[in-house]
C-alpha cells in the first residue's frame, strides 16, 4: 500500500446523515482512483453511540495507525468539518502525532476556508433550491463557538451578491440566531419559508430542533410568527456541489504527492 485517503467526520448513528456522509466518501473515492481508503469518526462521545448500535468506527488515530501498520507511505486526511474551529484543530493536532510514521501526512482543509468556497457553496445550494415566488429559504447552521462562526453571515452576504435575497441564513448556536433573522423575514414581505439546515448531515437532533413537534422547534416558532413552513431535512452532504467542492479539497491536499 503506498497512497491512502483517510476521511474523518463527527460520525452519525441516524440514517440520513449516514446516507450525506456516504455520499461525500464516495465522491471523494471516485476522486482517489489507485489510493486505499478509510474513514474515521473524530467525536469519542459519537463513536460510543455507534459502537452501542453496531456501527463501530475507529478514531483518527486508529486510522492512522492502522495505515501505518499497512505499510502505506502517503496519507492524505480529508476531514468533512465545514469550517475551522476547534474540531479541525483538535483532529490536525492528532494527525501531527503521527506525521513520523508516514513519509508524507497532510491535512485538508475544511470544506469553507475560503471566499470562493463560499461562492462555491452557495452555488449549490442556490441550485438545488432556486427561488419560489412569495417564499423565503432560512438555512439553519450549527453555530461555531471561535471566530470561525462569521462564516454564517458572510455566506448570508454571498447569497445576496449571487441575487439570492430570498434566502437568510441563522443558526441553532450562536449569532445570528432565529430571533436576529425574524425582522429581515417579516422585512421581506413573504409569509412562506422553507427551512433546510445548513449542515453535511442532518441527523435526528437537528431535525427536533428544526422540524419537531415542541414549542422551541423553529417550526413551531415560525408558525407562531405566523409564517407557512415547509422543511427540507437533507443534508449538505447530498449535494453534487458540496461533494465537488470536498473532492478539490483533497486533490489541493494531496497535489504532488
Amino acid at each position: 500500500m503506498q497512497n491512502a485517503l483517510l476521511c474523518t467526520g463527527y460520525g452519525a448513528v441516524d440514517p440520513r446523515p449516514r446516507a450525506d456522509r456516504a455520499a461525500v466518501e464516495a465522491a471523494l473515492q471516485a476522486a482517489a482512483p489507485g489510493w486505499a481508503f478509510a474513514r474515521a469518526v473524530t467525536s469519542p462521545a459519537m463513536r460510543a453511540r455507534m459502537a452501542q448500535n453496531g456501527l463501530p468506527a475507529d478514531s483518527a488515530a486508529q486510522a492512522l495507525e492502522k495505515l501505518a501498520a499497512a505499510g502505506c507511505r502517503t496519507v492524505v486526511v480529508q476531514p468533512t468539518n465545514l469550517l475551522y474551529g476547534q474540531d479541525y484543530e483538535a483532529l490536525c493536532a492528532e494527525a501531527a502525532a503521527y506525521a513520523g510514521k508516514f513519509e508524507h501526512l497532510r491535512v485538508g482543509e475544511p470544506l469553507l476556508a475560503c471566499n470562493a468556497d463560499l461562492v462555491a457553496a452557495v452555488r449549490a445550494v442556490a441550485e438545488a433550491c432556486p427561488p419560489q415566488p412569495g417564499e423565503t429559504l432560512l438555512l439553519a447552521g450549527h453555530g461555531a463557538g471561535r471566530f470561525a462562526g462569521v462564516v454564517y453571515p458572510a455566506l448570508q452576504g454571498v447569497f445576496a451578491l449571487q441575487g439570492r435575497q430570498d434566502v437568510l441564513v441563522a443558526v441553532l448556536h450562536g449569532w445570528p440566531a432565529l430571533d436576529d433573522v425574524l425582522p429581515a423575514l417579516h422585512g421581506t414581505g413573504s409569509r412562506r419559508v422553507h427551512l433546510m439546515p445548513f449542515l453535511l448531515g442532518a441527523g435526528a437532533h437537528a431535525c427536533r430542533d428544526l422540524a419537531g413537534p415542541s414549542p422551541a422547534s423553529w417550526q413551531t416558532r415560525l408558525q407562531a410568527a405566523g409564517f407557512t413552513v415547509r422543511c427540507t431535512l437533507q443534508g449538505l452532504g447530498s449535494l453534487p456541489g458540496i461533494q465537488q467542492l470536498y473532492c478539490q479539497k483533497f486533490k489541493q491536499a494531496a497535489g504532488g504527492l
